[in-house]
């Protein structure tokens, strides 16, 4: 298992050897990704490329210029209240119509029912123009739960949603919020 630790603006990899009956699982062929102690935690393809950034951690299919598909994830922790009421769908809903991207569709905003979160998602189809005319899909998550807010884009092109659809689902069916890890040797949750 991978540890990054952030020294002077600049991560260091930690590699840890995971004690015997650890309680670390994921679907076969991803990996776990979990930032801020359990703050985030989620599975990803098991030989994506790994990117930590000042505010947020990156996922490329390939190492760049090969890459075809970015996902990233950012969380904040929010101080102790009962979040929720905070009516997410109008949030997504917002940042969706403030996004300036040459935007050809868009679809509802989804829920994904869980019981200690509100995780709310949506998709764009955008002409990504920085390259060469192509169309491209953009995916934005809102998740809230104990206290920890997650935003999750994940960005591919149009011709890769067959492949790229699984990799989503995965990341939502396994995103946990706010289920801190007190030993990340065994994976053992706080409290015992």
């Amino acid at each position: 298992m991978a540890k990054g630790k952030k020294h002077n603006l600049k991560w260091i990899k930690e590699t840890l050897d995971l004690q015997p009956g650890h309680h670390w699982q994921s679907k076969p062929g991803y990996k776990i990704f979990v930032a801020g102690r359990g703050a985030v935690r989620f599975d990803v393809p098991a030989d994506w490329v790994f990117e930590p950034d000042e505010k947020s951690f990156r996922f490329l299919d390939g190492e760049p210029p090969n890459d075809n598909a970015r996902l990233e994830v950012s969380f904040n922790k929010l101080p102790p209240a009962d979040w929720s009421l905070v009516p997410l769908k109008p949030l997504l809903k917002q940042v969706v119509e403030d996004d300036h991207r040459n935007v050809i569709s868009r679809s509802e905003i989804f829920t994904v029912k869980r019981q200690t979160a509100q995780i709310v998602w949506t998709e764009l189809k955008f002409i990504d123009t920085q390259e060469a005319p192509r169309e491209a899909f953009s995916r934005i998550c809102i998740g809230l739960g104990s206290n920890v807010q997650c935003l999750i884009t994940f960005e591919y092109w149009a011709d890769e949603a067959e492949k790229m659809t699984p990799v989503w689902d995965e990341v939502l069916q396994s995103l946990t919020l706010g289920l801190y890890i007190r030993d990340p040797m065994t994976g053992t949750a706080f409290p015992d």
